[in-house]
């Protein structure tokens, strides 16, 4: 087995560092220039989940401009809508939803996370966006 490169996770540590603290512009280049935009860590936290859930709704429609999953899960099950409710960001909440992300998906969604702390106003939002059946 290959030794890790050093460089490269110096390289990597410094990305999903930049989408912590709300950097954008460097992400979204980098993106733009070959970077997978689902690109994980080792917990399975991509760029979108940890501009979310670290409040960075600017982040957060940069990445879903350039095709990051809105509902993709980490190593816990977590998504990045229920971070965000999680963490009361409503204009990451309105940023994920506008970029796709579905309040129902996953183990607690969204709308559970909401109910739990009773955020009716994202409910309300929820509510716009309900599936039929």
């Amino acid at each position: 087995m290959n030794e890790p490169d050093p460089e490269l996770e110096e390289f990597a540590t410094r990305i999903f560092g930049m989408a912590r603290t709300g950097a954008t512009e460097e992400p979204a280049a980098y993106v733009d220039a070959g970077l997978p935009v689902n690109l994980a860590n080792q917990n399975g936290d991509t760029l979108l989940m940890l501009a979310a859930y670290h409040g960075h709704a600017g982040t957060v429609r940069a990445l879903l401009e350039r095709g990051a999953d809105p509902d993709r899960p980490n190593d816990r099950g977590q998504r990045p809508l229920a971070g965000a409710v999680f963490k009361k960001e409503p204009e990451v909440v309105r940023a994920l939803l506008d970029g796709g992300a579905d309040p129902y998906a996953g183990r607690p969604s969204a709308v559970e996370t909401a109910r739990m702390f009773q955020m009716t106003e994202f409910l309300s939002w929820f509510e716009e966006i309900r599936p039929s059946g």
